[in-house]
């Protein structure tokens, strides 16, 4: 740190009695030199909290400040993040980053991992659980690198229920995704996802932690990739194993939670890194998907 440089200070705001502690180790090991946490925060109090941030520096120095937002419950996170939005005006702002319970690094790494075996044009892509919070940003990256490319793709977005799976399409394709073909898909069952997978060239399995997906006999439907992120026995995707990365089974490249792991740690500490470039950065699951793609090569 330089004579007139300031200290890089993250504040960590967390809707969750706890602020987590792996966000926090995370931050630290990304170079944060001062870490200020703050749990069981409401939408009632995120203002006095970014005033907090604005007022207290000059504005050449306000790089040296950032926001980070987790939480376990990505509905509540999202909404404290619009609250911080709101509160920056013209050149009073810090940069944030959002990432409740890890849903858009999980989901970057995720979607990175596989395009390093296939080229999305004319694939078909099915994703288990996906009206959950990585599930859906699978989709929107997927969505929109598509849209952004001009290229064809199919989603299958499979729940439990049809009519969250009918809202995740239509939330998707309201974004704007030209050239997507989005179909919504039952699988109240595990037995349900084998045909749900039937002619997909990649399978994402997005759901809770414990809760097997995609049941034995997938193998015979020749997936190109496969891609589990739940880190919790049973496996999500009956015989992939939780540190498969890359590993072959069959015809099939196979992805376990910490095979994507490795690569969404990255993602993550480069994000924390690059929030002190600037004072304006606002990092979410695309911002977060292209500063994984600057990983990946």
């Amino acid at each position: 740190m330089t004579a007139n440089s300031k200290k890089r200070i993250l504040v960590q705001i967390d809707p969750d009695a706890h602020p987590s502690v792996f966000d926090s180790v995370v931050a630290i090991d990304s170079g944060v030199e001062q870490l200020l946490t703050h749990g069981a925060v409401s939408e009632d109090d995120v203002t006095g909290l970014v005033h907090g941030c604005i007022f207290t520096r000059s504005i050449d120095d306000l790089r040296s400040t950032a926001l980070f937002f987790g939480g376990s419950n990505v509905d509540r996170t999202e909404a404290l993040v619009e609250k911080a939005k709101s509160a920056f005006f013209g050149p009073m702002r810090v940069s944030l980053m959002s990432d409740p319970n890890g849903c858009n690094t999980t989901a970057a790494a995720a979607v990175l991992s596989a395009g390093k075996h296939v080229s999305w044009d004319g694939l078909t892509v099915t994703i288990l659980a996906a009206t959950g919070p990585v599930g859906i940003r699978i989709a929107q990256i997927l969505a929109k690198e598509a849209d952004a490319s001009n290229e064809t793709v199919t989603i299958r977005i499979c729940s439990r229920k049809l009519q969250r799976a009918e809202e995740v399409c239509r939330r998707i394709a309201v974004a704007g995704a030209d050239g997507v073909t989005l179909e919504p898909l039952e699988t109240a069952e595990a037995k349900d996802a084998l045909p749900a997978v039937d002619g997909s060239d990649v399978v994402f399995a997005a759901g809770a932690a414990g809760i097997e997906l995609l049941p034995e006999g997938w193998l015979e439907k020749a997936p190109k990739v496969v891609v589990d992120v739940n880190a919790v026995p049973p496996a999500g995707i009956h015989g992939v194993e939780v540190m498969d990365k890359a590993e072959t089974r069959g015809e099939t490249i196979c992805y376990g939670a910490i095979g994507v792991g490795g690569l969404k740690m990255k993602i993550h500490r480069k994000c924390i890194e690059s929030l002190f470039e600037s004072n304006d950065s606002v990092l979410e699951v695309h911002q977060i998907h292209a500063i994984g793609k600057t990983i990946v090569g």
